[in-house]
């Protein structure tokens, strides 16, 4: 299996299976010098690890991240730093009725179709088990970017679980961290919590939206064509299991808008550009303005569920399945840190092409 890489400069390559005896990633071009430690990594596994309330799957896994190489003394060398995620809590039983159906609305079907092969375990390569590692690595990315542009900030939260919205008008950021939902309005959480019991309860599922806001980015990272931020950043979310659909700022609601109204209005301030809204999520013509960076992404209803349903057999026989196991009833919730993971993947890697292409001297000073 090809293209399990993903970033320019800043490369990430993950391996392992949802029950295998290990899972990581291999990530180059991290610069030297840079203070890491496993407790900097671990911090932000713990926001993705299963278990830790009744809305995620209850998979016992401690997520603790090891480094292999890479690192001496705290500090990065510049060479690839290994990490590894050791599985401990695999139930392989709950997949033995399933090795010969296809779950629908798994990649089960195409992965078979492609490679005649496929691991029923958990899904194997195609399992959401596979974005602990994003999130390990992801965590590099913010210890460089905490060491480069201190100032950047990577939130994600959720805005949506499935008919039932958050209110903009009640959101304390504060909040992200107290509720289970990662969501800045406290109100929803409580809607969202009996919704999802209700949902847990019966077998079934729900999607979710999920935003991520970059703060504190540097104007001018990205490039015109082939390498925009937010092409890199869409391509990121997209790759993240059950995602569905993407925007940037206001994404689709952009169609419903005149010219005028679309168009963020400039003035000048003290300290460079103001401006007067954000309908382009921070990125103009692929590259950065200094504004709030914010993409968005939907995440389908988790397919494993303890309804029945009906699909085909690998011989093409009719058959129904149930789907055991330990699931998540809302995937989207462990989708918001590593959804912040691959953002500040792609942030660092950004930075570090700009820095290449045009060196790290003034440009373009307006006024």
């Amino acid at each position: 299996m090809s293209l399990n890489t993903y970033g320019h400069l800043f490369r990430v390559t993950t391996w392992g299976e949802s029950h295998g005896p290990a899972l990581g990633a291999t990530v180059d071009g991290c610069p030297p010098g840079v203070a890491l430690t496993e407790a900097d990594l671990q911090v932000w596994m713990d926001k993705r690890k299963p278990g830790q309330n009744r809305y995620t799957t209850q998979r016992q896994e401690a997520d603790a991240v090891e480094i292999l190489s890479g690192v001496y003394e705290g500090q990065t060398t510049g060479t690839p730093i290994q990490l590894a995620i050791r599985n401990t809590d695999q139930r392989s039983k709950d997949y033995g009725d399933i090795a010969e159906k296809f779950r629908p609305g798994h990649a089960d079907i195409t992965y078979w179709q492609k490679y005649g092969i496929r691991d029923p375990r958990g899904g194997g390569r195609s399992s959401a088990r596979e974005t602990a590692a994003r999130v390990a690595a992801g965590g590099v990315a913010r210890a460089v970017l905490g060491s480069m542009v201190p100032d950047m900030k990577i939130t994600g939260y959720m805005v949506q679980m499935g008919p039932h919205r958050a209110d903009p008008s009640h959101y304390d950021w504060d909040q992200i961290e107290q509720n289970p939902f990662w969501t800045p309005d406290a109100e929803a959480a409580e809607v969202w919590a009996a919704y999802l019991d209700a949902l847990r309860k019966s077998g079934d599922s729900v999607g979710a939206l999920i935003e991520v806001r970059v703060s504190g980015a540097p104007s001018g990272l990205g490039a015109p064509v082939y390498a925009k931020l937010d092409t890199d950043l869409a391509a990121a979310m997209m790759s993240i299991n059950a995602v569905k659909g993407v925007e940037i700022g206001d994404g689709m609601a952009a169609a419903l808008l005149t010219g005028s109204e679309n168009a963020d209005e400039i003035s000048m301030g003290p300290d460079g550009p103001v401006y007067g809204s954000n309908h382009a999520g921070g990125i103009l013509g692929g590259i950065s303005t200094g504004q709030d960076i914010v993409v968005r992404f939907a995440v389908k209803p988790t397919s494993s569920i303890l309804t029945t349903r009906k699909t085909i057999t690998k011989a093409g026989d009719p058959a129904e399945i149930i789907t055991k196991g330990r699931h998540d009833p809302c995937v989207g919730i462990r989708a918001v840190p590593v959804a912040e993971a691959m953002a500040a993947a792609v942030m660092l890697d950004h930075l570090l092409l700009h820095r290449a292409q045009v060196g790290e001297g003034p440009r373009g000073r307006i006024g």
